[in-house]
């Protein structure tokens, strides 16, 4: 379209608005629209003779697609359809020439019917049973016509009735909601009045993709833009027409601000609600481009048979380069439509494959291929035709297997042409090979085994014994993974969706899908433990019958039995041709499971420790943390006594009944809706007689007092309590289960808070003993917890495991809504304050007062610096003396002398500067990653010979000075026959050694010495023996290498080497002891190692002791922000403040007691270019400014105003700097920088890019000081 200069094309899905979808559908019929890119959705509606081509990108995957997309052009009698297919690699264009030739000659794959699928059945017999009352009989006649339902047994007819009715023999599922009225003495079924509108709004069988509807932002009166990019209100927005859908997934990682792509419009996101995002157009603006996540259907295994033929077939031809060739080349073009480029590449495709593995994977033969990859772990890639349907439950056998033989796990990946497996090159069991039957969990395997080698001859055997399984056993291998896999869970939460067991949306609005997974979840570790559940028993046979092709399987897996099918094993140093395309998959399935690499990610998690972590975090009782506010709103909702819960029919009190048990008639009435409590009691005593006379429920009397129950409770009551039932009741009404005592305590603990052994008894009238000893059975299976849980209580309680865990989340919600967001600029004032540079009602207060003197507070400084990387050349001159005033070289060296604080390289920054970071000595064990030998040195690094005999001359002799560094230098050139090296060149290799992090120095005379200029004139290579010996100010003090730093502090911790778990519990400290609140923003800004993953179970676990909150303090920062809660009390003081003098945002013209801080760009004390972005500019624009060193950014009131570039020549102005108070204190600051000496001249030569005796701010400048000079305005120290 941009090279047109016009609109050719569309484009045309699923997820764009349907009032579009059908404008473009128009103007495509209409001839108006040339051209249209389509997904899938071009099979599902466009129906139109006009369409002359169609394009393929990718094969179809199947000739029944294929034939369906192609047939789309020339849809007319007579005439032909033409198509192009444009494979995208080359193990693509195999399977498009077999696809093209099969369509050719109409060889349509089968098509399968599912069978007996319950969730669909569930769903219509709730559809049949809306308008009357049907017979059971009749209903189940009727299902038996549909062909899929043929074979469908009445009693699993009946059971699905069962759980539609409520009735299924567990009152864990009470929370499933009755969608049928199930009368047994009549024998009909009837829609319970709510099930209608369950019907309407969540019936279909398209599963949910958690899709955000996008719509039009229209704007409300109230809609105010502030300079600088302040924040528009939520609550002035309204939503016009829709413009589309998008991912949950894409919705989460998205931010207000950012310009989107949508049917081939820029749009930029205004608001993101729950369950919508508003957007705006941005015509011209460059967008990011959306993604959904779909399934593909795997390739069918006749297509696969096919596809191995055909590579059999042209094995020959493809290795052969004269007559053989050709032929196969015109046969290509004859019978598959391919090019001479298709096929040409296609030949050659499968000629590298065969110099490769020698064979090709065929009908008749699969390549079981092993190499090692970057990182040295072993892949398994087994190459197959077959497709994914057989691939898949192969995969879920395979890795049943290998954690059987081996003890570890592993994650296949499966795509239609293959299996990938990796698996870690450590220490462990060989395949093949138990040490005492090492295959129960916690056995362990015999340490003198050898590591797990697959190369060498042995390799092979190892290797194709994962992977032959008999077709007698793979069934039973399958099913047994099938229940715990990623697959099953997500079909299981689609077919209950399909079931209406858990319906999609609620009162008009879509449920998110985070939340139906979490219900589904909850759902799932019900039915799990009921094999008869008919969800459980839809999963697996839609899973084993239409994902998997089970039986395809056992076919092939008894080719290998038989010898039909060969298995050849072969070990390469890279991935072949086909291993490469399998290998696609595997890269695309882990490319976007985080920020870090998943050898990264998988150590992280193993490394965590959650045991040490609680006992790093303390273990105190929950009763000090939980909110007794949260637990009385959480009871009234357990015990339904809310106006949101309360029952409205008598379907409703039916479902109380079952959620909560026994009830007396006065109960009832505090939980059904009324306008008073005589209407409320007249209302419960109707309809608790209608529940009574449909044979519902029950009124028996408990403890001496009558109570109602439902009647699917009655043998439970009855065994448990000995209650005594009226007779003629039905003979599944009478049904107890087992343990049911143990049952009605569950359903006790389910719907109330923690509670006492006495409670339960005396409501029912039991022992105390009695009672005790069933909660005790609760608590050794799991299903109860025990202790210190009440706000305000004595003893210790009893709690359901899920309650509690409400009550957390709940508690935790209170505490984060205790703080409204903050907007960014208060950030950018609570920053400086909590570092200790700034005064104010928001400062941090304790020693860093005024009566702390100069020593005291530089200890302080530097544990909160602690592990910072920063430029050498700022430290003394910009980052200290701004925290401690006063502040003189002379205190960093006490510091120093005493043993209090160290310092190590973290990286050049050019030849006279570099990053460096301070340490306590006693903490420097936490100052390394990873827990290996502390006493050798590895460089890792091409640092040199010198740097080399450097190393090996300070691990032999210890901390040195200059002189036996020039004597280890003189001695290593002898040996190594080299020229003696120059003075530069000793001090260069040294250097090097120190930005690479290897060695340190007890003083800081070496880094201020960097900061003078070297001089140019020594000689190129004077000799080492006619230097001073007493070196060079670079050189001064003594060196030593980092390990033995690291070593000695080990040794001060008694010898105990830091875990993982413990060095990044210390950076989660390390974090918020810096910056008070921590975002995902300012640990990238840091460069973390591992980035915000690194610490977030951290966070995340000091949240659940109450160590630190989580909330959206900051706005613009994203939900995951953890703070010190003395952190936000500050936080919210400075905004306070600066509503009080300053104003809000950059309004700023009645700011002149606003705080005004000139700050090195690099502190951490500012903000922006880290934490923050910096602000944008009114045409929308935000420049780049680098966090130099040497620059400098002045804070007015928390808003940039100014930045002045490394060097001083140029000044960049911020959209704050329209405020003239703002500017006035931002030149006055800057000036500071030569009347407090860090600058003795400041030369101004341009600003925001014109000439400063041009530009506007010339005035000003001259106002603080500066003079015209020969480049620009100077302002020079005076005297």
């Amino acid at each position: 379209n941009e090279l047109a200069g016009e609109q050719l094309v569309r484009a045309h899905h699923g997820s764009i608005a349907r009032e579009e979808r059908l404008e473009i559908e128009d103007a495509l019929k209409s001839g108006r629209l040339p051209a249209l890119v389509a997904t899938s959705s071009l099979e599902l509606g466009i129906d139109m003779g006009a369409v002359d081509l169609v394009i393929q990108v990718e094969s179809p995957g199947s000739v029944a697609h294929g034939l369906q997309r192609i047939g789309r052009a020339g849809h007319q009698v007579g005439e032909p359809s033409r198509g192009v297919l444009f494979p995208k690699y080359r193990g693509d264009l195999l399977e498009a020439a077999v696809v093209v030739q099969r369509m050719h000659a109409g060889q349509i794959e089968a098509l399968e019917l599912p069978r007996n699928p319950l969730d669909v059945l569930a769903q219509q017999l709730v559809a049949m049973g809306t308008e009357r009352a049907c017979p059971v009989d009749d209903l189940y006649a009727l299902v038996r016509r549909a062909e899929d339902y043929a074979e469908l047994g009445r009693d699993v007819f009946e059971t699905t009735l069962d759980m539609l009715a409520g009735a299924y023999p567990s009152d864990e599922f009470a929370e499933l909601r009755p969608r049928l009225v199930w009368d047994r003495a009549e024998g009909t079924v009837r829609s319970r009045r709510d099930a209608t509108t369950v019907a309407l709004t969540s019936g279909g069988t398209i599963p949910d993709r958690g899709l955000f509807g996008v719509y039009l932002a229209s704007e409300g009166p109230e809609t105010q833009a502030g300079r600088g990019g302040g924040a528009r209100s939520p609550r002035s927005r309204g939503a016009g027409r829709r413009v589309g859908e998008l991912d949950e997934e894409m919705v989460y990682e998205a931010r207000v601000g950012e310009v989107i792509l949508l049917g081939a419009s820029a749009w930029r996101i205004e608001e993101i609600g729950h369950d919508r995002v508003l957007v705006s157009p941005a015509p011209g603006q460059p967008g990011r481009v959306p993604f959904w996540k779909g399934d593909r259907p795997g390739r069918p295994l006749e297509l696969g048979r096919a596809l191995g033929a055909f590579s059999r077939a042209y094995a020959d031809a493809a290795r052969s380069d004269g007559a053989a060739r050709r032929r196969a080349l015109a046969r290509l073009a004859a019978e598959n439509d391919l090019d001479d480029l298709a096929g040409s590449n296609l030949l050659d495709y499968l000629a590298e494959e065969q110099r490769a593995t020698g064979v090709l994977p065929t009908d008749r033969t699969i390549v079981l291929e092993r190499f090692r990859d970057e990182l040295g772990d072993w892949r398994i890639c087994l190459l197959s035709p077959f497709g994914a349907r057989v691939h898949a439950p192969w995969a879920l056998a395979i890795e049943t297997r290998l954690r059987e033989r081996l003890g570890i796990e592993v994650q296949p990946i499966w795509s239609d042409d293959g299996i990938v497996v990796r698996l870690p090159a450590t220490d462990g069991p060989t395949l093949g090979h138990r040490a005492g039957r090492g295959t129960e969990p916690g056995d362990a395997f015999d340490e003198a085994r050898p590591p797990l080698e697959l190369g060498g001859p042995g390799g092979a055997d190892l290797a194709a014994e994962a992977v032959r399984i008999g077709a007698d056993e793979v069934e039973e291998l399958v099913v047994g993974a099938l229940g715990g896999s990623a697959l099953f869970a997500s079909r299981f939460r689609e077919n209950a969706a399909r079931a209406l067991l858990l319906p999609r949306s609620r009162a008009g609005r879509r449920r998110p899908l985070w939340q139906m997974r979490q219900r589904s979840a909850q759902l799932l570790a019900v039915a799990s433990r009921y094999g008869s559940f008919p969800i459980i028993l839809e999963t697996y046979r839609e899973c084993l019958q239409d994902v998997f092709d089970l039986d395809g399987l056992r076919q092939v897996l008894g080719g290998l039995e038989q010898g039909d099918i060969r298995l050849h094993s072969v070990e390469l140093a890279r991935a072949s041709p086909f291993a490469s395309s399998l290998l696609f998959d595997y890269i695309a399935t882990y490319m976007y499971e985080g920020d870090a690499p998943l050898a990264d990610r998988r150590a992280q998690a193993l490394a965590l420790d959650r045991d040490l972590l609680r006992e790093l975090l303390g273990a105190d009782e929950l009763r000090e943390l939980l909110d007794a506010d949260a637990l009385a709103e959480l009871e009234l909702d357990l015990q339904a006594l809310t106006e949101e819960r309360a029952a409205g029919s008598a379907d409703a009190v039916h479902d109380l009944l079952r959620r909560l048990g026994d009830l007396s008639t006065v109960e009832v009435a505090a939980r059904v809706r009324g306008p008073d409590a005589a209407s409320r009691a007249r209302v419960a005593g109707e309809w608790l007689e209608a529940l009574a006379a449909d044979g519902r429920a029950l009124e028996v009397r408990i403890g001496g007092e009558a109570r109602w129950i439902a009647a699917e409770d009655a043998g439970r009551f009855r065994d448990a309590l000995g209650v005594t039932l009226p007779l003629g009741l039905p003979a599944a009404n009478l049904v107890a289960g087992e343990d049911p005592l143990d049952a009605l305590l569950a359903r006790y603990a389910r719907r109330h808070g923690p509670f006492l052994t006495s409670e339960p008894a005396r409501r029912w009238a039991l022992p105390i003993g009695v009672v005790e000893a069933a909660l005790e059975r609760a608590l050794a299976g799991g299903r109860l917890v025990r202790g210190e849980f009440r706000p305000g209580g004595s003893e210790r309680e009893w709690c359901d495991p899920e309650v509690l865990r409400s009550l957390r989340r709940r508690s935790l919600a209170r505490l984060r809504h205790e703080v409204e967001p903050v907007p960014a600029a208060a950030l950018a004032r609570f920053l400086p304050a909590w570092q200790g540079v700034a005064a104010g009602p928001w400062g941090r207060g304790g020693s860093f007062g005024p009566g702390a003197s100069g020593a005291e507070r530089l200890v302080e400084v530097v544990a909160q610096l602690e592990g910072l990387a920063l430029p050498a050349s700022v430290l003394e001159r910009d980052i200290l003396p701004v925290r401690i005033p006063g502040y003189t070289p002379r205190l960093l060296d006490e510091l120093g002398a005493a043993g209090e604080v160290c310092w190590l390289g973290q990286g050049s920054l050019g030849r006279d500067d570099g990053r460096i970071c301070l340490w306590r000595p006693d903490r420097l064990g936490l100052a390394l990653p990873g827990s290996g030998s502390l006493g050798a040195v590895d460089i890792g690094l091409d640092l040199g010979w010198l740097a080399e005999a450097l190393v090996a001359h300070l691990a032999d002799r210890g901390a040195s000075f200059y002189r036996d560094l020039l004597a280890a230098g003189t001695d290593a050139a002898r040996r190594a026959g080299q020229g003696q090296p120059g003075q530069r060149e000793l001090l260069d290799a040294l250097w090097s050694l120190v930005w690479a992090g290897l060695v340190t120095n007890d003083t800081f005379a070496p880094l201020r010495a960097l900061r003078w200029k070297r001089s140019g004139h020594e000689p190129a290579r004077p000799r080492l023996a006619g230097l001073n010996r007493m070196g060079p100010p670079e050189a001064a003090g003594r060196w030593s290498l980092v390990s033995e730093a690291v070593a000695t502090a080990v040794a001060l911790a008694r010898g105990r080497v830091p875990s993982d778990t413990q060095r990044r519990h210390a950076l989660a400290l390390r974090l918020l002891e810096r910056q008070g609140v921590v975002t995902r923003e300012s640990v990238v800004a840091e460069d973390v190692s591992g980035g915000f993953s690194a610490v977030y179970p951290i966070l995340r676990e000091m949240e659940e002791h109450g160590r630190v909150r989580r909330g959206y303090f900051v706005e613009g920062l994203g939900g995951a922000q953890f703070a010190l809660p003395a952190a936000i009390d500050r936080l919210r003081a400075g905004r306070s403040e600066a509503e009080v003098d300053v104003g809000v945002g950059p309004d700023l013209d009645g700011g002149r007691g606003a705080a005004t801080l000139l700050l090195a760009a690099t502190d951490p004390a500012n903000p922006y270019g880290a934490a923050l972005p910096w602000p944008r500019y009114d045409d929308g624009d935000r420049r780049p400014l680098p966090r130099a060193a040497g620059a400098y950014v002045v804070l007015v009131g928390g808003e940039p105003v100014l930045y002045l570039e490394r060097g001083g020549r140029s000044i960049q102005t911020l959209p704050a700097s329209v405020a003239p108070a703002a500017a006035e204190a931002a030149l006055a600051a800057l000036s500071g920088l030569v009347a407090d000496g860090r600058l003795r001249t400041l030369e101004i030569g341009r600003v925001d890019g014109q000439p400063a005796a041009d530009s506007p701010w010339r005035a000003g400048l001259e106002a603080a000081g500066f003079r015209p000079g020969y480049r620009g305005l100077v302002l020079r120290a005076v005297g």
